[in-house]
């Protein structure tokens, strides 16, 4: 495994390698961006948008358990949409205030060894499960697909937290 501070250099005829790679880059990134944010920092929104750190970390903890473990293995998880107010998918991002950002970093880092689990035992040309996130009448993804997906949610979001942090205390970097 690559060290998760530096981006991945890994050079490999394994795309799953590289995707959990990848990955783990970008957990760690996000968990980074955390680090010396205050409480209220983290609880307070900077964006006319309206979402505070902790709400878009607790959104990539819910993502990656929506579409690997929900979404591909179509197991059933408790609260698939529990980063949206009330479990309604479209509505607003929220963390309850007894969650704190080291449970949130936590479940994040978890989930990724879920996810590194799984992809190091399917193929990325294998459909995702019916019976979790999709149904037979559904179209249903690849796990290549998924990975794609997950990949560009975990740079876009990491990206956004650059802006965040940069507002909240001037940090800029990796």
């Amino acid at each position: 495994m690559t060290s998760p501070d530096v981006e991945p250099r890994l050079d490999s005829a394994k795309p799953a390698e590289q995707f959990a790679a990848y990955l783990d880059y970008y957990r760690a990134a996000v968990a980074r961006k955390f680090e010396g944010l205050t409480d209220d920092q983290q609880r307070t929104s900077l964006l006319p948008s309206g979402w505070t750190p902790l709400e878009l970390l607790t959104h990539l903890v819910h993502m990656e358990r929506r579409w690997f473990v929900w979404g591909f293995l179509g197991e059933q998880v408790a609260h698939p949409w529990g980063d949206n107010v009330d479990d309604v998918p479209e509505s607003p991002w929220h963390v309850p205030d007894d969650v704190s950002r080291d449970e949130l970093v936590a479940d994040l880092h978890a989930g990724g060894v879920r996810t590194r689990d799984i992809l190091a035992s399917h193929d990325l040309a294998a459909r995702a499960a019916v019976g979790g996130r999709f149904t037979a009448d559904g179209e249903v993804p690849t796990l290549l697909w998924i990975c794609f997906h997950v990949l560009q949610e975990y740079a876009r979001h990491a990206g956004h937290l650059d802006v965040v942090r940069e507002l909240a205390d001037g940090a800029t970097g990796e």
